[in-house]
């Protein structure tokens, strides 16, 4: 995860980890919780269902999403099209 960026977006893939940009900043968990937003918001789940599971304070992060299996959070994060 890049904080501060100039938009939130999925730029793309990196060995087993996706690249997101968020454009909040990386104080108080405001891009932990833009990150998991924009990830609910992509997936089409309620963002209660993202959370980050490790590496709440490090760029490199897991993040947990239920109710969408794993083929299909990558065609909604436009990594499988």
């Amino acid at each position: 995860m890049q904080p501060r960026a100039k938009r939130t977006e999925v730029v793309g893939e990196r060995g087993d980890a996706v690249l997101v940009r968020v454009a909040a900043p990386p104080v108080d968990g405001k891009a932990n919780a833009a990150v998991c937003a924009f990830v609910a918001r992509q997936a089409g789940v309620p963002k209660s269902a993202v959370t980050v599971v490790r590496g709440a304070g490090a760029r490199d992060k897991v993040l947990e999403v239920e109710g969408i299996d794993l083929p299909g959070l990558r065609r909604a994060l436009g990594l499988d099209e």
